[in-house]
């Protein structure tokens, strides 16, 4: 289903932890939105000078409601965007584009998946836990932040996971230490065949790196900077590997945000390959 722009509503914004949860009206993106996809809001109203939409993952959908569907996101204040957006009220407008991006590929057997998501970016591992549970797939789930406050989701993960392990940095909740940390025990016990997660790119390569270790294939939504969300600005591009073994640069939010783990190069991001298909060709001095 192609992305929609629409003048959404506020319905409700609520604080969880030291997170915003924001829902909007927003007829036309939930229908075709899936585990994984995004939506890009403008910010700072129709007379602000901040021309750059801000990217964010879908945490829940409905589909139909009193008030039409809606689309849920969760976020922290990190800037002016957000400040903005943080202090919408019921009822406000906002202009919203969506379902954007490449969404998680789901398995056509039951399998054994362990979902691992950093601080609010565990928002759109909910909902595929329930497709996967729909598939008759076993979900386990392990979650970190640095602090109680930062995590996201801990007790719906118990709900609806066969288990969970928590981490903080600080120790507040949970096991002391990241999510790396405990991660290897949990594929090691449940015998994971595959890992979701969605989080920083530090935690990504590291979660990426134990469950190949492991055997496991893995799938990471990516937190690439978007400026335009479309695939027009090209500032979210990351060398990834593709099925003939050349490496290109792929955008995030066209292309991904969900990449194979093992096709990302970890390594390189940042930089473009010398080896990549397009890359600039040095001149030899004379």
């Amino acid at each position: 289903m192609a992305a929609v722009q629409v003048r959404g509503e506020v319905l409700s914004i609520r604080r969880v932890g030291d997170y915003h949860a924001l829902t909007v009206v927003a007829p036309g993106i939930a229908e075709g939105t899936r585990p994984g996809h995004f939506v890009a809001l403008a910010v700072g109203g129709p007379a602000s000078a901040t021309l750059l939409r801000r990217a964010f993952s879908i945490y829940r959908v409905q589909e139909r409601g009193i008030y039409g569907s809606t689309v849920e996101i969760v976020f922290a204040v990190t800037g002016k965007g957000t400040a903005w957006l943080a202090e919408r009220r019921a009822h406000d407008p906002l202009d919203i584009v969506g379902p954007l991006g490449r969404p998680f590929a789901l398995p056509k057997e039951p399998v054994t998946a362990t979902l691992v998501g950093g601080g609010y970016g565990s928002a759109p591992l909910f909902t595929l836990a329930e497709q996967l549970r729909a598939r008759g797939c076993r979900v386990d789930f392990v979650l970190g932040a640095s602090s109680e406050p930062r995590l996201f989701g801990a007790l719906e993960a118990k709900r609806m996971s066969t288990q969970v392990a928590i981490t903080t940095e600080d120790g507040t909740l949970g096991e002391r230490g990241r999510v790396t940390d405990v991660l290897p025990a949990m594929i090691k016990r449940s015998g994971a065949e595959v890992v979701y997660a969605c989080g920083p790119m530090g935690m990504l390569r590291a979660v990426h790196t134990i469950a190949e270790a492991y055997g496991a294939h893995s799938q990471c939504a990516v937190e690439e900077s978007m400026a335009c969300g479309i695939g027009v600005c090209m500032t979210c591009v990351l060398p990834v590997i593709g099925d003939d073994g050349q490496t290109r640069m792929l955008r995030s939010c066209v292309e991904g945000p969900v990449f194979r783990g093992d096709r990302v190069r970890w390594d390189d991001i940042g930089t473009i390959p010398a080896d990549a298909v397009g890359a600039p060709v040095e001149q030899e001095q004379r």
